[in-house]
């Protein structure tokens, strides 16, 4: 006999530590769509899961998504990793896979303006903020620039300062560089 009682349905958050070309990435998405890309250390004796970088992501993860189990699952985010692996080889532009983004209201809309950054341009963090109509704020701009957790596919890394020099990446200013170079190749 069942019970008129509505069954929860178990939430999950499916991760795996991915080598592309020449980088390693930590990266996690729910049914919903993409949450969490960032670039990670060589393979470590933690079966390959830098410390650091795990830390973070779970920390993040606890605020945002409370109620999910975790589960290593390669296979459920192969289509994230194909997206991303076309762009690392230059063969995309554009990402069309879904995204599951949890923050403020502020920083959805920053993320939402980031994802307007054409492939190959660069904006400066004045010119976010402009864009948003937030002109004096733009350190709160650049805060919420940094606390992208989709690293590549929300292109923070197309963000530079007033003058043209690269400045923060939570992925490191070689890996930006890399990027900004590698859409320069491809234009």
């Amino acid at each position: 006999m069942q019970t008129n009682e509505a069954r929860t349905v178990a939430k999950s958050i499916y991760w795996s530590v991915v080598r592309l070309l020449d980088n390693h990435f930590l990266i996690a998405a729910t049914d919903d769509g993409l949450i969490y890309l960032q670039y990670q250390a060589e393979d470590t004796e933690r079966g390959g899961v830098d410390a650091e970088a795990w830390s973070e992501l779970t920390k993040w993860a606890k605020h945002r998504f409370p109620a999910y189990s975790w589960m290593e699952n390669k296979a459920a985010l192969e289509p994230y990793v194909q997206q991303l692996e076309e762009y690392l080889r230059g063969s995309r532009k554009t990402f069309t896979l879904p995204l599951d983004l949890r923050g403020t209201e502020f920083q959805q809309s920053v993320w939402r303006v980031l994802k307007e950054i054409p492939h190959g341009e660069t904006v400066s963090y004045t010119q976010m903020a402009q864009k948003l109509d937030k002109a004096s704020a733009v350190r709160a701009v650049g805060t919420a620039i940094g606390a992208n957790p989709v690293l590549i596919v929300v292109p923070c890394h197309r963000v530079v300062g007033k003058d043209g020099a690269l400045t923060g990446y939570r992925g490191g200013l070689v890996n930006k560089e890399k990027l900004l170079g590698l859409e320069k190749v491809g234009l």
